[in-house]
């Protein structure tokens, strides 16, 4: 064997031992390799459905906080064609729901990231408000700029300053003062309050057609607003002959008779839509027999929503209504449009305008 060969084999057998000896050619150290640890593997998207269903638990989770921190209220606005109308909100929770309702009613208030389009506040900007409630009456105190206010929106600031305050229980009239006075008339054009105001005084008031006022009673009845993409309801309180005993008869002939001509509010009722037999209420239940001209669609014997929440609305603004039952020709064979039987009655929705109802 040559040097060389010999050599290289003493060479080759100094590099093996190095390596078999688990130093480095340059003086390191061994580099451990961890034994393969337990592994589990997942399905094809896993991982990706489970991180999903975490956000979506979250996001849940942050909602219902925000629900249980809020409460609904009804805000009565004007809207683009000057109707006082309810809009719902989910405001924050607070013990005074009064006083803030109202706060949310002032112009450039915090209403203003939250009204509808076409839709304004009612009071004038920077009015200061106190709010007492007693034995079923809301005492409303306003600063000065309360004051400050058109004199074409008087009454639409009595109307939805009242139907305001008394969507809550515990409220059934109102006094209004400023800067501690009472008001016997309001300060711009004069409108007299005459001591308490409550619901029996309307809202959106039509006397159209009516020779008599003073020979005539209220009944208030909700038609359509809005455009066809965004309807809302509006309550109009009409005159009614007092000749007319049944104030529930009255109200379902205001609803078939329509807003007048000139008006923009709608109606879905057809105009042969008649009641075959006088109301029966029972324990807070109305019910109400049509002839088939009640349908919106008579192949399917299906009743519209508009016209269903018109008359839910209408008949239970009325005292001791709280729900609507509805038959045909005596049959109870009805849907909606959801093509669900209405098997049961009717109730009023909590609160009206939600875009739920």
């Amino acid at each position: 064997m040559s040097i060389n060969k010999k050599a290289t084999l003493v060479f080759a057998a100094f590099i093996l031992s190095v390596i078999l000896s688990g130093c480095g050619l340059f003086g390191g150290k061994e580099k451990k390799i961890d034994p393969p640890q337990d592994v589990t593997y997942l399905e094809e998207g896993e991982t990706a459905l489970t991180e999903e269903n975490n956000a979506k638990e979250q996001e849940a989770d942050v909602q219902k906080e925000a629900v249980e921190e809020t409460v609904k209220t009804e805000l009565y606005l004007i809207d683009k064609n000057g109707y006082v109308v309810p809009q719902t909100f989910a405001l924050p929770k607070t013990e005074s729901v009064a006083k803030q309702a109202l706060e949310y009613l002032v112009e450039n208030g915090p209403v203003s990231e939250l009204l509808p389009n076409g839709f304004r506040a009612v009071l004038p900007a920077d009015t200061q408000l106190t709010v007492k409630i007693k034995d079923g009456t809301a005492v409303v105190d306003f600063s000065k700029e309360f004051a400050n206010y058109k004199p074409e929106d008087e009454l639409k600031i009595l109307q939805a300053v009242t139907w305001t305050l008394t969507q809550f229980d515990s409220v059934e009239k109102v006094k209004i003062q400023m800067k501690g006075t009472e008001l016997t008339e309001m300060p711009v054009n004069g409108t007299p309050i005459g001591g308490e105001l409550s619901r029996k005084d309307g809202i959106n008031l039509d006397t159209a057609g009516v020779a008599d006022i003073t020979n005539s009673k209220a009944v208030t009845v909700y038609y359509l607003g809005g455009d066809e993409d965004n309807y809302y309801y509006v309550p109009v309180t009409r005159r009614v002959e007092k000749t007319i005993e049944d104030s529930i008869v009255a109200a379902v002939t205001e609803l078939v008779k329509g807003p007048g001509y000139a008006s923009p509010l709608l109606s879905e009722f057809n105009q042969d839509v008649e009641l075959l037999d006088k109301p029966k209420v029972e324990n807070g239940k109305v019910t109400l027999n049509f002839n088939e001209a009640i349908y919106g669609s008579f192949e399917e014997k299906m009743i519209s929503k508009n016209v269903l929440n018109s008359l839910v609305l209408s008949l239970t603004e009325q005292k001791g209504i709280e729900s609507v039952s509805i038959t045909v020709e005596g049959k109870a064979e009805i849907v909606n449009e959801n093509g669900e039987k209405l098997t049961e009655p009717v109730s009023r929705p909590e609160k009206v305008n939600t875009g739920s109802f």
